[in-house]
């Protein structure tokens, strides 16, 4: 048997999260790193160019045109799988690294509402979990064949958005694991009770994956201590989740915290969940 097989029936056989409920195909904006400043003056703009007298040809274009570009802003993708490796009850924090080493990342969501126009979501607990530089999920350590401590808490938790839809995440740049591009595990929850270091209730609208630009994260796994996981990598283009998408497939959008790659990076991601 080989390590892909190994690896997809450990996948197979491991413990999922389960949604109250079924699990519906939800939709999702996801629109790169530009944020709710840039949906607001592009609705403000759309709405001023409507109001325009034309002839009646220059009328019915420029409604398609703004037919056309109000679709790009709330423009909806279907979820993805959930995948393996969840844990229910994730720690509500700012800081997930647990003194995990790797390439440093600053995440920063954006969440709006688009069964409200598109208005910012706050109050959404949205969640990560990934692997780190080996490639092993805590709380599952050993499913990439290495041996390390495992606590069932690094590199997973979330924060609550404000009133600007906003939330901050610090982590490490994941590593990888056999048959899956880099990735990392998302989840968007509303009306969730926070406890002293958790969570409970709430209801699930959005599950999605995120992926990173491959010319980067080649650099970044061939970097120590990412070089120490010599499984092989899949590439986001044969990835069988990712779809080429872009940012609507949840590809973040990366930019440097320094001049080296072992600087890190600001990932940011705007998504638009359906709250209905």
């Amino acid at each position: 048997m080989t390590m892909t097989d190994k690896t997809q029936n450990l996948e197979q056989s491991l413990p999922k999260h389960k949604a109250n409920g079924p699990m519906t195909r939800r939709k999702v904006l996801i629109a790169g790193g530009t944020g709710v400043a840039i949906v607001t003056a592009g609705a403000a703009g759309l709405a001023g160019a409507a109001t325009v007298t034309t002839s009646d040809s220059d009328a019915a274009a420029s409604a398609d045109a703004t037919a056309t570009a109000s679709s790009s802003v709330c423009s909806l993708t279907s979820e993805v799988t959930e995948g393996p490796y969840s844990l229910d009850g994730a720690l509500v924090r700012t800081d997930i690294t647990e003194g995990k080493d790797g390439v440093p990342v600053e995440y920063t969501f954006t969440v709006v509402d688009e069964d409200n126009d598109c208005e910012p979501l706050a109050d959404a607990l949205v969640e990560i979990w990934h692997c780190d530089t080996l490639g092993e999920y805590s709380g599952f350590v050993g499913g990439n064949g290495h041996t390390e401590d495992d606590d069932g808490t690094f590199l997973r938790g979330g924060q609550v958005t404000d009133s600007s839809g906003q939330c901050s995440i610090t982590s490490i740049w994941p590593g990888h694991y056999v048959s899956r591009a880099v990735h990392v595990h998302l989840r968007v929850h509303t009306g969730v009770t926070l406890t002293d270091t958790s969570y409970t209730g709430g209801t699930l609208v959005h599950t999605g994956q995120l992926f990173f630009d491959q010319d980067i994260n080649t650099e970044v796994q061939a970097l120590s201590p990412y070089s120490d996981n010599t499984t092989s990598e899949t590439l986001l283009e044969n990835d069988g989740i990712y779809d080429d998408g872009g940012a609507s497939s949840g590809l973040l959008t990366l930019n440097a915290l320094g001049s080296s790659v072992s600087d890190g990076y600001a990932a940011t991601l705007t998504m638009g969940v359906s709250t209905s």
